[in-house]
Protein backbone atom coordinates (compact mmCIF):
# COMPACT_ATOMS: atom_id res chain seq x y z
CA UNK A 1 0.00 0.00 0.00
CA UNK A 2 2.85 2.41 0.81
CA UNK A 3 4.41 1.83 -2.62
CA UNK A 4 1.09 2.59 -4.31
CA UNK A 5 0.82 5.89 -2.40
CA UNK A 6 4.44 6.81 -3.11
CA UNK A 7 4.16 6.27 -6.86
CA UNK A 8 0.83 8.04 -7.06
CA UNK A 9 2.32 11.06 -5.31
CA UNK A 10 5.53 10.93 -7.36
CA UNK A 11 4.26 10.23 -10.87
CA UNK A 12 0.53 10.97 -11.15
CA UNK A 13 1.05 14.52 -12.38
CA UNK A 14 3.76 13.41 -14.85
CA UNK A 15 2.00 10.51 -16.50
CA UNK A 16 1.16 12.22 -19.80
CA UNK A 17 4.72 13.43 -20.31
CA UNK A 18 6.25 10.14 -19.16
CA UNK A 19 4.11 8.19 -21.60
CA UNK A 20 5.12 10.51 -24.46
CA UNK A 21 8.76 10.26 -23.38
CA UNK A 22 8.69 6.47 -23.32
CA UNK A 23 6.98 6.37 -26.70
CA UNK A 24 10.02 8.13 -28.16
CA UNK A 25 12.53 6.08 -26.16
CA UNK A 26 10.92 2.86 -27.35
CA UNK A 27 10.54 3.91 -30.96
CA UNK A 28 13.98 5.47 -31.41
CA UNK A 29 16.16 3.34 -29.14
CA UNK A 30 14.78 0.33 -27.29
CA UNK A 31 12.85 -1.21 -30.17
CA UNK A 32 16.16 -2.03 -31.86
CA UNK A 33 16.95 -4.23 -28.85
CA UNK A 34 13.59 -6.02 -28.68
CA UNK A 35 12.44 -8.79 -31.01
CA UNK A 36 9.06 -7.93 -32.52
CA UNK A 37 8.31 -11.64 -32.85
CA UNK A 38 9.54 -12.49 -29.35
CA UNK A 39 8.22 -12.77 -25.82
CA UNK A 40 8.93 -9.83 -23.50
CA UNK A 41 8.54 -9.48 -19.73
CA UNK A 42 8.84 -6.22 -17.83
CA UNK A 43 9.41 -6.56 -14.10
CA UNK A 44 8.46 -3.65 -11.89
CA UNK A 45 6.32 -2.31 -14.72
CA UNK A 46 4.78 0.56 -12.75
CA UNK A 47 2.45 2.55 -14.99
CA UNK A 48 3.44 0.39 -17.98
CA UNK A 49 4.91 3.23 -20.03
CA UNK A 50 7.60 0.97 -21.48
CA UNK A 51 5.61 -2.21 -22.07
CA UNK A 52 2.71 -0.31 -23.67
CA UNK A 53 4.97 1.47 -26.16
CA UNK A 54 7.22 -1.37 -27.28
CA UNK A 55 6.36 -3.95 -29.94
CA UNK A 56 6.62 -7.67 -29.19
CA UNK A 57 4.48 -10.65 -30.08
CA UNK A 58 3.90 -11.50 -26.42
CA UNK A 59 4.08 -8.89 -23.66
CA UNK A 60 3.78 -9.42 -19.91
CA UNK A 61 3.94 -6.82 -17.14
CA UNK A 62 4.72 -7.78 -13.54
CA UNK A 63 4.25 -5.30 -10.73
CA UNK A 64 3.43 -5.36 -7.03
CA UNK A 65 0.70 -2.75 -7.55
CA UNK A 66 -2.64 -4.61 -7.76
CA UNK A 67 -3.88 -1.88 -10.12
CA UNK A 68 -1.29 -2.69 -12.79
CA UNK A 69 -4.00 -4.08 -15.08
CA UNK A 70 -5.62 -0.65 -15.24
CA UNK A 71 -2.46 0.87 -16.71
CA UNK A 72 -1.57 -1.89 -19.20
CA UNK A 73 -2.66 -1.84 -22.84
CA UNK A 74 -5.08 -4.52 -24.02
CA UNK A 75 -2.30 -6.55 -25.64
CA UNK A 76 -0.30 -6.74 -22.39
CA UNK A 77 -0.81 -9.62 -19.98
CA UNK A 78 -0.49 -8.47 -16.38
CA UNK A 79 0.65 -10.26 -13.24
CA UNK A 80 0.08 -8.48 -9.93
CA UNK A 81 2.59 -9.69 -7.37
CA UNK A 82 6.07 -9.18 -5.99
CA UNK A 83 9.22 -10.33 -7.71
CA UNK A 84 8.96 -13.81 -6.24
CA UNK A 85 6.27 -14.41 -8.88
CA UNK A 86 9.06 -14.74 -11.47
CA UNK A 87 9.92 -18.13 -9.99
CA UNK A 88 6.52 -19.41 -11.14
CA UNK A 89 7.13 -18.58 -14.81
CA UNK A 90 8.16 -21.36 -17.15
CA UNK A 91 11.89 -21.79 -17.74
CA UNK A 92 13.15 -20.42 -21.05
CA UNK A 93 9.85 -18.71 -21.81
CA UNK A 94 11.04 -15.14 -22.53
CA UNK A 95 13.38 -13.70 -25.13
CA UNK A 96 13.82 -10.42 -23.26
CA UNK A 97 13.28 -9.20 -19.71
CA UNK A 98 13.30 -5.46 -19.02
CA UNK A 99 13.68 -3.63 -15.70
CA UNK A 100 13.77 0.12 -15.21
CA UNK A 101 14.64 1.81 -11.93
CA UNK A 102 14.01 -1.34 -9.94
CA UNK A 103 17.04 -2.62 -8.07
CA UNK A 104 17.61 0.52 -5.99
CA UNK A 105 14.37 -0.41 -4.18
CA UNK A 106 15.62 -3.87 -3.18
CA UNK A 107 18.02 -5.29 -0.63
CA UNK A 108 21.07 -7.06 -2.08
CA UNK A 109 19.89 -10.66 -1.46
CA UNK A 110 16.64 -9.88 -3.29
CA UNK A 111 18.55 -8.36 -6.20
CA UNK A 112 20.60 -11.54 -6.62
CA UNK A 113 17.54 -13.78 -6.25
CA UNK A 114 15.73 -11.77 -8.92
CA UNK A 115 18.68 -12.03 -11.30
CA UNK A 116 18.78 -15.81 -10.86
CA UNK A 117 15.05 -16.07 -11.52
CA UNK A 118 15.38 -13.93 -14.65
CA UNK A 119 18.25 -16.07 -15.93
CA UNK A 120 16.10 -19.19 -15.53
CA UNK A 121 13.11 -17.84 -17.46
CA UNK A 122 15.18 -16.42 -20.33
CA UNK A 123 15.52 -18.50 -23.46
CA UNK A 124 19.12 -19.37 -24.50
CA UNK A 125 20.52 -16.27 -26.16
CA UNK A 126 17.92 -14.10 -24.42
CA UNK A 127 18.76 -10.76 -22.84
CA UNK A 128 18.10 -8.89 -19.62
CA UNK A 129 17.92 -5.12 -20.19
CA UNK A 130 18.45 -3.02 -17.06
CA UNK A 131 18.02 0.75 -16.91
CA UNK A 132 19.35 1.80 -13.53
CA UNK A 133 20.29 5.00 -11.67
CA UNK A 134 24.08 5.05 -11.39
CA UNK A 135 25.16 6.18 -7.91
CA UNK A 136 28.51 7.30 -9.33
CA UNK A 137 26.82 10.11 -11.23
CA UNK A 138 23.69 10.93 -9.20
CA UNK A 139 24.86 10.56 -5.60
CA UNK A 140 23.67 14.04 -4.64
CA UNK A 141 20.06 13.28 -5.55
CA UNK A 142 19.95 9.48 -5.17
CA UNK A 143 18.36 9.65 -1.74
CA UNK A 144 15.69 12.19 -2.67
CA UNK A 145 13.30 9.24 -3.02
CA UNK A 146 12.16 7.66 0.23
CA UNK A 147 12.04 4.11 -1.15
CA UNK A 148 15.64 3.94 -2.37
CA UNK A 149 17.45 1.45 -0.16
CA UNK A 150 20.51 0.15 -2.07
CA UNK A 151 23.11 2.32 -3.82
CA UNK A 152 24.33 0.70 -7.05
CA UNK A 153 26.69 1.74 -9.80
CA UNK A 154 27.28 0.13 -13.18
CA UNK A 155 30.35 -1.77 -11.98
CA UNK A 156 28.58 -3.34 -9.00
CA UNK A 157 25.59 -4.22 -11.18
CA UNK A 158 27.91 -5.84 -13.72
CA UNK A 159 29.55 -7.88 -10.99
CA UNK A 160 26.19 -9.05 -9.62
CA UNK A 161 25.04 -10.09 -13.09
CA UNK A 162 28.21 -12.00 -13.81
CA UNK A 163 28.22 -13.93 -10.53
CA UNK A 164 24.62 -14.99 -11.16
CA UNK A 165 25.50 -16.44 -14.57
CA UNK A 166 24.97 -13.64 -17.09
CA UNK A 167 27.45 -12.37 -19.65
CA UNK A 168 27.57 -8.65 -20.33
CA UNK A 169 26.71 -7.81 -23.93
CA UNK A 170 26.77 -4.02 -23.64
CA UNK A 171 27.21 -1.42 -20.91
CA UNK A 172 26.43 2.27 -21.29
CA UNK A 173 27.69 3.91 -18.11
CA UNK A 174 25.90 7.19 -18.81
CA UNK A 175 22.65 7.04 -20.72
CA UNK A 176 19.51 8.86 -19.51
CA UNK A 177 19.19 11.63 -16.92
CA UNK A 178 18.37 10.54 -13.37
CA UNK A 179 14.79 11.79 -13.17
CA UNK A 180 12.13 13.72 -15.05
CA UNK A 181 11.81 15.91 -11.94
CA UNK A 182 14.59 18.32 -12.77
CA UNK A 183 15.20 21.95 -13.65
CA UNK A 184 15.48 21.15 -17.34
CA UNK A 185 12.46 21.76 -19.60
CA UNK A 186 10.30 18.70 -20.23
CA UNK A 187 9.76 18.63 -23.97
CA UNK A 188 9.41 15.47 -26.03
CA UNK A 189 11.39 17.11 -28.82
CA UNK A 190 14.37 17.30 -26.50
CA UNK A 191 14.08 13.55 -25.83
CA UNK A 192 14.24 12.90 -29.58
CA UNK A 193 17.27 15.18 -29.91
CA UNK A 194 19.02 13.78 -26.84
CA UNK A 195 18.96 10.24 -28.19
CA UNK A 196 20.72 11.43 -31.33
CA UNK A 197 23.60 13.12 -29.51
CA UNK A 198 25.59 10.51 -27.52
CA UNK A 199 27.94 13.26 -26.41
CA UNK A 200 25.04 14.67 -24.38
CA UNK A 201 24.72 11.33 -22.59
CA UNK A 202 28.23 11.81 -21.20
CA UNK A 203 27.18 15.18 -19.77
CA UNK A 204 23.64 14.61 -18.54
CA UNK A 205 23.41 10.82 -18.28
CA UNK A 206 23.05 9.60 -14.70
CA UNK A 207 21.41 6.26 -15.43
CA UNK A 208 23.20 3.26 -16.86
CA UNK A 209 21.91 0.76 -19.38
CA UNK A 210 23.27 -2.76 -19.10
CA UNK A 211 22.38 -5.54 -21.50
CA UNK A 212 23.16 -8.95 -20.01
CA UNK A 213 22.81 -12.15 -22.00
CA UNK A 214 22.05 -15.76 -21.24
CA UNK A 215 24.57 -17.94 -23.02
CA UNK A 216 23.70 -21.39 -24.31
CA UNK A 217 23.94 -23.86 -21.47
CA UNK A 218 23.49 -21.22 -18.76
Amino acid sequence: MEAKKIYSRRFASDRAFRDAMWRILCRDFFQKLIRRDGALLEIGAGYCEFINNIDAAEKTALDSNPDVKQFAAKNVKTVAGDLSAISKFKAGSYDTVFASNLFEHLERPKILATMRDVLRILAPGGEFLILQPNIRFCARDYWMFFDHVTPIDDRALTEALEITGFSIRRRIERFLPFTTKSRYPRMTGLVWLYLRIPLAWRIFGQQSLIIAGKDAGA
